[in-house]
């Protein structure tokens, strides 16, 4: 009985807008005006337009009323790496925000690749009334051709001097200055970076405090890596024979590969070598150790990023450049290196003293 009655509603003629108008005794345009709110139809014809929308059950086209009005409703969000729970955290709070403003979100991944990045963006531009680019790794020209059409638009995590973009930032420099300044309290004096993405924003930033390391007595060495836990996996090697006492990862991802791959070695973190992430994902508080890192308050970010582009689009283009706080967190991942700063490691990776053998 319940299938036969499923089957013929699914049978039955959808409702149009013509059906509305003809049951009300209005025209068409009439009937798309009272659904836009336009407050110019007569009341008692208004009502019978209504009462016509409820009896039919007619529900209107979202794009088709989007068209009418010239937006869509809808918030175009691009971000580098999904997988990361630093990109899907801040996503979940622009949400909240275009919820409650009534809007939308259409997110789409560019994998790291600038050009499909640029290619998604175009696609975001046809369906989005603004756009929300995170951490964008697109060249120069290609975010100064979105500047000059005129969309509102905001960029996190990117500063492009020159370019008349709104902007929100993450002090990725401040974190990696107080990550040296708590290994050089602990004694540390050779550390080794596994570098991001060479075409990211935060990874130019990381590298730019890590310059000035010297102040805190620091020797810092460079290994390229990646932004995911196979990369820091593969790192791990390469961390070891640098002789570093100490590895600054570029995030948490790939911080959490390295972790796995010492412990295979039977590598002591942080009794051979220390170990730090950056952005405070949940999962490094349930590893082992529980991983030092860098907090970005993604709830914050994603907040403040929904509400900026929501007075963007609103037209409102007086909006300074905000750079958000982050918070060091240290946990049992570091400590002050065996002996007098630890000798370079082997090439095989063999750490001293540890009794643990490469598998």
């Amino acid at each position: 009985m319940v299938a036969s009655k499923r089957a013929r509603r699914s049978n039955a003629k959808r409702i149009t807008i013509a059906d509305v108008a003809r049951t009300a005794g209005a025209s068409v345009a009439t009937v798309s005006r009272v659904l836009n709110g336009v407050d110019t139809v007569d009341p008692v014809l208004a009502e019978r337009v209504r009462l016509a929308i409820g009896d039919l059950g007619y529900r209107p086209s979202a794009a088709a009323q989007g068209l009418a009005r010239g937006r869509s409703g809808t918030i175009g969000v691009l971000v580098p790496d999904l997988a990361n729970p630093y990109f899907s955290d801040v996503i979940k709070s622009v949400s909240a925000v275009a919820r409650t403003a009534g809007s939308r979100v259409l997110v789409m991944d560019s994998d790291e690749d600038p050009e499909i990045e640029r290619e998604l963006t175009e696609d975001l531009l046809r369906y989005a009334d603004g756009l929300l680019l995170c951490s964008p790794r697109m060249p120069r020209a290609h975010l100064a051709a979105l500047a000059g059409r005129g969309t509102p638009m905001l960029v996190t995590n990117r500063q492009v001097t020159g370019l008349a973009l709104h902007s929100l930032t993450v002090d990725f420099f401040q974190g990696v200055m107080a990550v040296c300044g708590h290994l050089a309290r602990l004694g540390h004096r050779r550390v080794v970076y596994l570098a991001g993405p060479a075409h990211a924003w935060a990874n130019a930033e990381r590298l730019r405090a890590l310059s000035g390391a010297e102040a805190f007595g620091l020797q810092v060495s460079t290994v390229a890596c990646g932004f995911t836990a196979d990369d820091g996996y593969a790192a791990a090697p390469a961390a070891l024979e640098s002789g570093a006492t100490a590895v600054v990862a570029y995030n948490d991802f790939v911080a959490l590969g390295v972790l796995a791959h010492l412990h295979e070695l039977g590598v002591d973190v942080p009794g051979d070598i220390s170990l730090t992430g950056f952005d405070g994902i949940d999962m490094t508080r349930f590893s082992g150790p529980p991983l030092t890192t860098v907090a970005v308050p993604r709830d914050r970010l994603g907040r403040a990023a929904g509400e900026a582009l929501a007075r963007i689009m609103s037209g409102d283009e007086d909006i300074e450049p905000e750079t958000v706080p982050v918070e060091l967190l240290v946990r049992g991942s570091t400590g002050a290196p065996r002996g007098s700063g630890g000798a370079p490691r082997g090439s095989t990776g063999a750490p001293r003293g540890s009794g643990g053998t490469p598998s």
